[in-house]
């Protein structure tokens, strides 16, 4: 098992690289990223994970135009060489570390891409992200977050799209550690007191001269478990903004967010307000393969050489009755100190959440 990486010194336990220092199943290593042209007329999100304990990695383009939202699925056996990353005809190449990457995906399924990724600001390291059921641990993770521009194109169905650094911005992350991932597991004793749900907000926002990188979760009671906002300058500055105060707006009957207002505390004591308008939402859970997907989920084994593509209408009720029961990745457009900028409005009001007045997991908003 000993790689082309175990020729570099760095080595954080006495394994192979390619040997996670765990045997917990659900360990992965995984990057997202999105990109969007500001308009709200297209939104594209992709990303790749590798899954070692289950010999697994996968890949997925997710695009959405107009109510039809497309994916396309990669699967196969994973491989010892980390330094090429690649699930059949999609590959990353890092061109510069922390600051530029290459994303191709040969024609697969009618839809190919080939992006270059530029950093607008030095990657922001979140806080650790720790969730429990009971003493099981079912997340562990460690994240950097990124906002910046890209350039190439995207051919879909023979339609070339151009993609300029003038117009298409986005946000990416890469992410490692352990949440459940593969086939589903016996559950075992039912957790007490039973999961009743979690509010989740994630917004990398770029503005010209700086970037907002907020994480926020709470328990169903409000309760803050996670409580990460930070501003990052071009020189590298990082600024805490304190304990942000939001407010979200729904479309009413849904749990669908229109935009958001969030009151945080600069340096001094300084107001910094941020107020966000979705754009454009496309909801993880329906064809990229994040939480309650029921198509695909991330290091399922379908057998080597996995593609598929699937299409959904989002006006269909049967698709659009799932959109409040996961995580929905906004285009995002804010302003901020009469600053405009654009990035990822990622919300989920799952189950209950006392105070945006969500008793249960059916109630919406007025």
């Amino acid at each position: 098992m000993v790689g082309p990486l175990d020729e570099y010194p760095i080595h954080q336990a006495p394994l192979p690289v390619a040997w996670a220092a765990t045997s917990d199943r659900n360990f992965y290593d995984r990057c997202y990223l999105n990109a969007h042209d500001r308009t709200g007329d297209i939104f594209v999100i992709t990303g790749m994970g590798w899954y070692p304990n289950l010999g697994t990695k996968d890949a997925f383009v997710l695009v959405r135009r107009g109510s039809t939202q497309t994916a396309v699925h990669l699967g196969d056996a994973i491989d010892d060489d980390r330094l090429n990353q690649r699930v059949g005809g999609y590959r990353v190449e890092v061109v510069e570390p922390l600051q530029k990457l290459r994303v191709v995906m040969d024609e697969t399924e009618g839809i190919a891409l080939d992006m270059t990724w530029e950093g607008s600001f030095p990657v922001v390291q979140e806080q650790p992200h720790i969730m429990r059921a009971g003493s099981r641990v079912t997340l562990d993770a460690q994240r950097f977050a990124q906002v910046g521009t890209w350039s190439g194109s995207i051919v879909i169905d023979g339609e070339e799209i151009a993609v300029t650094p003038d117009r298409w911005v986005g946000t990416r992350d890469r992410s490692w550690g352990i949440r459940p991932v593969g086939e589903p597991v016996p559950a075992g004793r039912p957790s007490d007191p039973p999961f009743e749900g979690m509010w989740w907000l994630y917004m990398p926002l770029r503005f010209d001269d700086y970037a907002v990188v907020l994480i926020l979760q709470e328990n169903p009671d409000g309760f803050r478990t996670l409580n990460d906002c930070t501003r990052v300058w071009r020189d590298g500055r990082v600024e805490q903004l304190g304990w942000p105060q939001v407010t979200v707006s729904y479309a009413s009957g849904t749990r669908i967010p229109t935009g958001a207002v969030i009151r945080c505390t600069g340096s001094e004591g300084k107001p910094v307000v941020l107020e966000i308008e979705s754009l454009l939402p496309v909801a993880l859970h329906i064809g990229a393969g994040y939480s309650s997907d029921p198509d695909w989920s991330h290091g399922v084994w379908k057998g080597p050489g996995f593609t598929e593509r699937v299409t959904y209408d989002l006006d269909s009720p049967e698709v659009a009755g799932r959109m409040m029961f996961g995580i929905v990745d906004h285009v995002a457009r804010a302003t901020c100190e009469g600053a405009m900028g654009y990035g990822l409005f990622e919300h989920g009001a799952m189950g209950r959440h006392d105070p945006s007045g969500f008793t249960d997991w059916f109630t919406l908003a007025p």
